[in-house]
């Protein structure tokens, strides 16, 4: 029989709604912009990416937890979000590769649950009225007093989330898929080298390009052009991450100074970094994309692809410099989704093309920035 939490935990948002619900993982107080994910699988996908970095995530599928949580399946070193909400928790986990419950994991990193609430409501007041600002709580249950914090709680525009999430040095990484069930990339000889210069970015985009054969030397997204120039790399890569792009004048220095010198390929922040730098603008979305299942046009080849999507800020099309071609255009608000330099080879994704736990449609772009590198 199911074993429901005897604590009581409340989210409240910067309009003044408040949930209550029953607590699970750690105690403790949080806040963070509430957003929601579409994504039917890959929970722990989600809450290991560093690009939820100061986000409130709540799963928009209602069972969360059926198959537990395994280390193969991180994408960072442990839980990134500020909190997790969901319908309902699965309490005993049915899979074989499971080594410890979701419930546990999150206690064992200090991330506050929420389950038992109408997720429906709530996703639906944040598609109408936008992401808010809330406050995650098993500490203070006053409605009243959640609401103010909720309200004096900083927003995620104009803060430097990347800071947060940096690695503090440089590292090399050589790991390309370890388990039998990931196979939608062959492996290549490693004949190549990479920098990527890491702003919160998922260990699978890392895997990935070994996968290519490719050597990859990690940079934290604060080192200088020279930095990276000096270890003389095939191609560069620029990473997702959390948060607002435009605050990050730091990177959009670098990567002005990187273009022309060696091939670029970008993912996410790191594409609307690549933007920036080249004299483009973004701007916030209402509620974001964050999902697994987010339809995407070619402009090149005319195929859709199903991608998985995590961002909340996206560079203006209107705004592109003549030198910017946009590649992919999203099908559900037209977004600007991809885009490639006219004179050097240097093109960028909003989406991930590395997609774990999937889809695999995009993967090919990989493919392409190996072929750049000669």
């Amino acid at each position: 029989m199911r074993q429901l939490s005897p604590r009581i935990a409340k989210l409240a948002l910067e309009d003044g709604t408040v949930f209550t619900g029953r607590a699970f993982g750690a105690p403790g107080e949080r806040f963070g912009e509430v957003v929601f994910n579409t994504s039917m699988t890959g929970y722990q996908e989600v809450l290991t990416d560093p690009s939820y970095k100061g986000q409130i995530v709540t799963m928009t599928y209602p069972h969360i937890g059926n198959y537990g949580v395994t280390d193969e399946d991180k994408e960072s070193r442990g839980p990134q979000v500020e909190g997790f909400v969901i319908r309902e928790l699965a309490v005993h986990p049915s899979n074989f590769r499971s080594q410890k419950t979701l419930n546990e994991y999150l206690a064992e990193h200090g991330i506050i649950g929420l389950e038992g609430i109408d997720t429906r409501a709530l996703v639906r007041r944040l598609r109408l009225r936008g992401a808010m600002t809330g406050v995650l709580s098993t500490e203070d249950l006053d409605d009243a007093s959640l609401v103010r914090k909720a309200r004096s709680a900083p927003s995620i525009v104009g803060r430097d989330l990347v800071q947060q999430v940096l690695p503090t040095e440089p590292f090399e990484w050589h790991e390309g898929f370890v388990s039998p069930l990931v196979a939608h990339l062959a492996p290549r000889p490693i004949t190549r080298h990479v920098v990527a210069l890491d702003f919160g970015m998922k260990w699978n985009i890392l895997r990935c390009l070994v996968q290519v054969g490719c050597r990859v030397t990690v940079l934290p997204g604060n080192a200088s052009a020279e930095e990276v120039l000096r270890l003389d790399p095939d191609g560069i890569f620029l990473s997702n991450g959390p948060g607002d792009p435009e605050p990050l004048t730091y990177a959009h220095e670098t990567i002005r100074r990187l273009v022309g010198h060696k091939p670029i390929f970008g993912i996410c922040l790191g594409h609307q970094l690549l933007g920036l730098a080249l004299g483009a603008k973004t701007f916030k979305l209402k509620f974001g994309h964050r999902g697994a299942n987010h339809p995407v046009r070619n402009e090149q080849t005319r195929q859709i692809e199903i991608t998985t999507q995590n961002h909340g800020f996206a560079i203006d099309t209107d705004s592109l410099p003549s030198d910017l071609i946009p590649t992919h255009v999203n099908l559900n608000d037209g977004t600007l989704e991809g885009m490639r330099h006219r004179r050097f080879p240097v093109f960028s994704v909003q989406y991930h093309p590395e997609a774990s736990a999937g889809p695999h449609d995009s993967v090919y772009l990989f493919e392409e920035f190996r072929s750049m590198l000669g």
